[in-house]
C-alpha cells in the first residue's frame, strides 16, 4: 500500500512543478481535472466536505491558505484557493498544493480506497501526466 501512496504523491509532485508563468493557473487546472471526476462519484456535498477536511489538516503547514479558504463555491469553485495562491511565489504556490492534493488524494483513499482512488486520478490527469509516470501509474 505504501508504495501506491508513494506513486500517487510522486505524480503530484511532478505536476505541481511551477510553470515560469502562472502557476496559481496550472495548479488551478489540476484540481478542476480531479473535482470533474470525484464529484461524479461522491457529489458536490462529497468533495466539499473533503475538501474542508483537507483544509483543516493543512492549517498549520500553510496558515496563510486555510485562513482564507471556505468551501467551495459551485459557480467558480477554486477561486479563494487561485487567489491566496497567487500571493504567493510560485515556489512556495506549488508546495501548497501539493500538500493540498496529496492530502486530498490521502483522505480520499482512506475511504475508498486505493485502487478507485488511482483510477480517478489517472481519468483526471490523464492529459497531464508524461510517458513515463503513465506506465508506472498504470501499473499499480
Amino acid at each position: 500500500m505504501e508504495t501506491h501512496n508513494l506513486l500517487r504523491h510522486q505524480l503530484i509532485k511532478s505536476l505541481m512543478v511551477p510553470p515560469p508563468e502562472r502557476p496559481a493557473d496550472a495548479a488551478i487546472a489540476v484540481w478542476e481535472q480531479m473535482a470533474t471526476q470525484i464529484i461524479s462519484i461522491v457529489g458536490e456535498d462529497g468533495f466539499n466536505a473533503l475538501f474542508a477536511r483537507t483544509l483543516f489538516l493543512n492549517q498549520a503547514a500553510f496558515p496563510w491558505l486555510a485562513s482564507s479558504l471556505q468551501a467551495p463555491r459551485t459557480e467558480y469553485r477554486f477561486a479563494d484557493l487561485q487567489t491566496s495562491l497567487e500571493a504567493q511565489t510560485p515556489a512556495q504556490a506549488s508546495e501548497a498544493s501539493s500538500l493540498l492534493l496529496i492530502t486530498f488524494t490521502d483522505v480520499l483513499a482512506s475511504l475508498i480506497g486505493e485502487q478507485l482512488t488511482t483510477r480517478i486520478l489517472r481519468l483526471a490527469w490523464s492529459n497531464n501526466i508524461s510517458n513515463k509516470a503513465e506506465k508506472e501509474f498504470k501499473n499499480e
